[in-house]
């Protein structure tokens, strides 16, 4: 009798848990951290997850469910939660594009790496462009963040920063002028959280640059500058852009 209990209270419960008012019909799609979503709409996420959902309220995977969302170009992470009893809540935490990486991805300003259309990036927004070794992503977001620190009184920006695979910088302002900045000296200690500004070799010489260069385009005029090299320990060498004679009109 104990036995014909337990198959009826098992079989009544599986035909419970499995009736159609528990199918998954409907999604409801937040924002993890308060903002508006800016490229994630319901449309990707139904485009992203059709067909890979199997079961109802009681049954589906959410693990699974979570690792397909994440998948999504925007998507950095998204939690989801069940809502009784046919639905499910998602809250999703897109990426924050900061800068282009390499030739078709992007770098979040966690320093993460993703692929997204960057035709989908703010137009109204300037990102710069970061070329590097795979690996080098976090690297390339903490001394990009020390160096436009360090340029600040200048009001330069980085137009592009790249690093070679002997992890020498090479950067290019926005007013066109190029920095070589030699190998890191810091590379194999990187700083996740951007403070360790201590292993940043070229530093010193940014800061010297950064004294003089007013000065350096006073005396200057009329000829324009097009690089700066910042790998002596005393100084650095400067390179003119060749000049253009105008032919007199005859």
């Amino acid at each position: 009798m104990l036995g014909a209990v337990i198959a009826l209270s098992v079989g009544a419960g599986y035909w419970f848990i499995h009736r159609p008012m528990f199918n998954i019909t409907k999604m409801d799609l937040d924002s993890k951290d308060g903002n508006a979503l800016l490229h994630v709409s319901p449309a990707n996420i139904h485009a992203a997850i059709a067909g890979h959902i199997h079961g109802n309220f009681f049954t589906i995977d959410l693990a699974e469910l979570k690792k397909q969302i994440e998948s999504i170009s925007w998507v950095r992470h998204v939690d989801i939660s069940r809502l009784w009893p046919n639905g499910l809540l998602l809250r999703v935490e897109e990426h924050e594009a900061y800068a282009k990486w390499n030739e078709n991805q992007l770098i979040d300003t966690w320093g993460e790496v993703f692929t997204a259309n960057r035709e989908e990036l703010d137009s109204n927004v300037f990102y710069p462009q970061y070329n590097g070794p795979d690996g080098s992503e976090k690297l390339m977001v903490q001394r990009a963040g020390e160096l436009a620190t360090l340029l600040s009184p200048l009001g330069l920006q980085i137009d592009t920063m790249s690093l070679s695979d002997r992890y020498a910088w090479q950067v290019k302002l926005n007013n066109g002028l190029e920095l070589i900045l030699g190998r890191d000296g810091g590379a194999d200690v990187i700083d996740p959280l951007g403070g360790r500004q201590g292993a940043l070799s070229f530093a010193g010489n940014v800061r010297r640059f950064v004294q003089v260069w007013p000065v350096l385009s006073e005396r200057t005029k009329g000829r324009t500058i097009s690089k700066v090299d910042l790998r002596y320990t005393k100084g650095f060498a400067i390179t003119f852009a060749p000049t253009v004679e105008k032919e007199e009109k005859k």
